[in-house]
């Protein structure tokens, strides 16, 4: 039995009667929605290193894989995020599926680097999936058990997305060991996709609450447009043509700080703007949005890094593990489902310790293992443990910024609030994809494919210091002494 569409007349009309739909059918849909945005964040993995020479790029260019599916979630997240709460999470759910299909089609089709690079930019509309997913949820339970419902739904959100990675690597360098044809493996999202739009199109149900508005179209632009500058200039900086003094990296520079602080004037002036930034002001929402930037900027910075160095050859190139892409798939295992643990650990934890503690301990735990991993990278078994003690702390990380990100703004803008999580999710794993891609390009020796062994050491020690900056900013965060809600944490 499913919900029937609520479409408001007007910005106060109210929304038609729906049908309450069972709960074990909207969980089973929003499992498959994250499991499928798994499946198309994790899959690429294990073919990274032989795209080098099926696509003929260096492990450099590799880097901007990352770099564009992180832009083109910063533009799609909140806009989609607030389209969402305004009119209708689960008709705009679908018409965010239909993207990432649309995009995961291109992908498959990939035979260029630019191919696969806009399929990936389509794809990067994943980003909306969590949100979304989250307003649904909300909606259900804002008469029900509250936080605590709320909590137990994103951990096993976040759950079911870390399942996601892991059936994405598996299957992908399956696909890539069994089938003769090189790029075989990059129809895998496709087929996820294809899956989590006819099972949630019958199943996950309307929000009741759609107040129907206006979207803050010069906000979006804006936001974007800056957030993309400086991404942009973070990721080509110190490259040919776009060295740190040269005009286009500091015009780009300068113009993304100018209109971001555009921006910021823009939405204080707004009525109902896209992203509310007066939330800044409380110092929590700041405490958890640097935490979230810090620990991503690690966790996506270095998604191509391992899986190139796990496939790279010792006796050709002096380092790495010579592992064939089912095997990288293997390898990345054991950080996934240390991650989703940490995930399902998280509420526990939380409730025994608070949440202030939870933060500390999930940057702790980050910087721990990517400190084995400096340490132990020649051998394979300390080396995997070190990802596994790092996938532990991102694992809390994820649920605890998601979770506190949600309760600190009100119901009617449960997806804005998720979103602009999300958002800093992008923005600190662009950060960090742009900084591997400097230090890569930087130790690759000119006309050859693969970085030396120090691109690897200065990536794992740059992220532990940057993990260990997150505990230190965690620190800051204040419990809030009555129940939960946007004002008490200021």
């Amino acid at each position: 039995m499913t919900d029937t569409d609520a479409r408001p007349s007007g910005p106060r009309a109210k929304p038609a009667a729906v049908r309450a739909t069972p709960t074990a059918a909207v969980i089973a849909a929003v499992a498959v929605v994250e499991l499928s945005s798994g499946i198309t964040q994790g899959f690429l993995s294990p073919l990274l290193r032989g795209l080098t020479e099926t696509l003929r790029v260096s492990a450099a260019d590799l880097n901007w894989i990352s770099i564009a599916n992180l832009l083109a979630s910063v533009v799609f997240t909140p806009v989609l995020s607030r389209m969402g709460d305004l009119y209708g999470h689960r008709r705009v759910l679908r018409w965010n599926l239909a993207i990432v299909l649309l995009g995961s089609v291109l992908v498959g089709l990939s035979r260029s680097f630019g191919t696969l690079l806009a399929g990936q930019i389509l794809q990067g509309a994943f980003a909306g999936f969590f949100p979304l997913l989250v307003g649904i949820l909300r909606n259900r339970a804002h008469h029900g058990d509250g936080d605590a419902e709320g909590r137990r739904g994103i951990s096993y959100m976040v759950a079911a997305l870390v399942g996601g990675l892991a059936l994405g690597l598996v299957a992908s360098g399956f696909v890539a060991r069994t089938v003769d044809s090189p790029t075989a493996a990059l129809w895998v999202p496709a087929v996820a996709t294809s899956l989590a739009l006819a099972v949630t199109w019958p199943l996950l149900p309307e929000s009741a609450h759609q107040p129907g508005g206006r979207i803050d179209w010069a906000g979006g632009v804006l936001l974007c447009v800056g957030l993309a500058s400086l991404m942009l200039a973070l990721g080509l900086g110190g490259t040919p043509g776009w060295e740190w003094t040269s005009g286009r990296t500091l015009g780009a520079l300068v113009g993304g700080v100018l209109v971001t602080a555009l921006w910021v004037r823009v939405e204080l002036r707004t009525a109902e703007p896209m992203i509310d930034v007066r939330m800044f002001r409380r110092r929590n929402v700041v405490v958890v949005s640097l935490v979230t930037l810090t620990f991503t900027f690690c966790m996506i910075g270095l998604q191509v890094a391992n899986p190139v160095f796990l496939g790279t050859s010792a006796a050709e190139q002096g380092y790495g593990l010579g592992l064939d892409p089912f095997a990288i798939a293997l390898a990345m295992l054991p950080n996934l489902l240390a991650l989703a643990l940490g995930a399902l650990l998280a509420p526990a934890v939380a409730a025994a310790v608070s949440d202030r503690l939870t933060l500390v301990a999930g940057s702790v735990l980050m910087a721990a293992g990517y400190l084995v991993a400096l340490a132990c990278h020649a051998d394979a078994l300390p080396f995997l443990a070190g990802t596994a003690v790092s996938g532990l702390g991102s694992g809390l990380l994820q649920h605890s910024t998601r979770t506190l990100a949600v309760e600190s703004v009100p119901h009617d803008r449960t997806s804005v609030g998720s979103g602009i999580n999300e958002l800093l999710i992008n923005v600190g794993g662009s950060i960090g994809a742009a900084a591997v891609l400097t230090v890569f390009a930087a130790r690759t020796p000119a006309g050859e494919a693969l970085p030396a062994l120090g691109a690897y050491t200065t990536s794992w020690t740059l992220c532990a210091v940057i993990s260990v900056a997150g505990a230190a900013i965690a620190l800051f965060y204040r419990t809030p002494r009555t129940a939960r809600t946007p004002e008490v944490d200021r």
